[in-house]
Parts: structure tokens; sequence; C-alpha cells
């Protein structure tokens, strides 16, 4: 298994660090097991002056987990329906995150699977946020934790060669719709909106 990526990794700007997560396993452990992905998508929120940002409503209750040290988790719900996970950037009281968009699925499928519905299919388990955080078991409960320790690790992956990498616009907001600010790894399947047929990844996933 990986390393687990150190505090420091998040203590730097935002765009770099939603970069370098591309090819990171996201890995989240509950009282029913672990399981994890490969990042694919990310999206980097950069602080109070981001009208996309949470921070840009200031400090609140539902916004301090940003304000906090970095590489912490913000987890919150949005649309009375999904649950969002983002990884906190920069340093103590510069607000800012990553929000993980997609994952290739790698281990613990079956319990991804049984969490999501026999009738998912595997084009559709982890390629989006609210997805995502399903399938991993993921909600309010662990807010504001950090990612240096069980349950939710960002651990190390295979580096994601800067061919591969894309930059376009946020999606899913109304606000800085224009910024690049969503980084994918080129052609993978699980990015959210692919229509392709998705392949297993070289890495051997396990239940």
């Amino acid at each position: 298994m990986g390393r687990i990526l150190s505090r420091s990794f998040y203590d730097r700007e935002t765009e770099i660090v939603a970069r370098e997560m591309l090819g990171a396993i996201l890995e989240c452990t509950t009282p029913a097991g672990t399981a994890s992905g490969i990042i694919v998508e990310t999206e980097a929120y950069v602080g109070e002056h981001d009208p996309a940002c949470h921070a840009a409503a200031g400090r609140t209750q539902r916004t301090e987990p940003l304000y906090g040290k970095p590489g912490t988790s913000y987890v919150y719900f949005i649309y009375g329906v999904h649950w969002c996970f983002n990884a906190v950037t920069r340093g103590e009281g510069l607000p800012s995150a990553v929000l993980v968009r997609a994952i290739e699925p790698l281990d613990g499928i079956p319990l991804m699977q049984a969490r999501r519905g026999a009738g998912i299919s595997a084009a559709n388990l982890t390629n989006g946020p609210g997805k995502l955080c399903a399938a991993l078991g993921m909600d309010g409960a662990l807010n504001g934790l950090s990612l240096q320790r069980r349950p939710i690790v960002i651990r190390e992956g295979e580096p994601v060669d800067e061919a591969l990498v894309q930059a376009t616009p946020r999606i899913g907001i109304t606000k800085a719709t224009e910024w690049p600010l969503r980084y994918t790894i080129k052609g993978n399947p699980w990015v959210s909106g692919s229509r392709r047929t998705n392949k297993p990844s070289q890495r051997k996933a396990t239940g």
C-alpha cells in the first residue's frame, strides 16, 4: 500500500494539490470494511475570493473545516441528497480545498457495489462526487478529520504524466464557471460525464 500523503503535501497552492492528487488513492474504512479508488478527477476551490468556494460566505459553522489545518477532510451535504468529499489545502486560516469528483474503483469493490445498489453498473459506480461518497461510505460523521490516519486517508499512487492531465473549467456550479480549475486524467472512463465503456485499471483490484 502506498504511503499516506503527509500534511505538508496539502500545505501548498490548491491548484497544485488538485493536479497532484490525480493518481493518488482515496481510501475509507468503516465498520463494514475498507474501500478505495484511484483519484481521476478533482476541482480546486481557492478561497474567499472564489465565488464558487463555500468560503466566499465567510467563516461559518458549516465552513469551519475549510479554515483548519491542511490535510483535513471537508465533507458536506448538497441538494439534500449527496455528500461530497474535499481535502483542505494551504495554511491554517486560508480557506480552500480540493473536491474529489471521481475515482476509479480499486479495492473493496463488492462493498461499494452493495452500497450503491445491485442495479448500478461499474461505469456509474464512482463517476461523480456524490456517487463516490456513497460507494465509500462517506457522510457528515467524517467531516473535519485528519487525512493522516483512518478512517479517511489518501495514499501515494502512480504518478500521472503531464500529457495525460487535462485542465478544464469546473462543472456543476453557477459562479466563476470559466476558471480552469478542474483536473482530469484524460481518457479515463470514470471521469464524471464519461460515456465510454469502462476498462479495468492496470492496478490489481481486490475485494
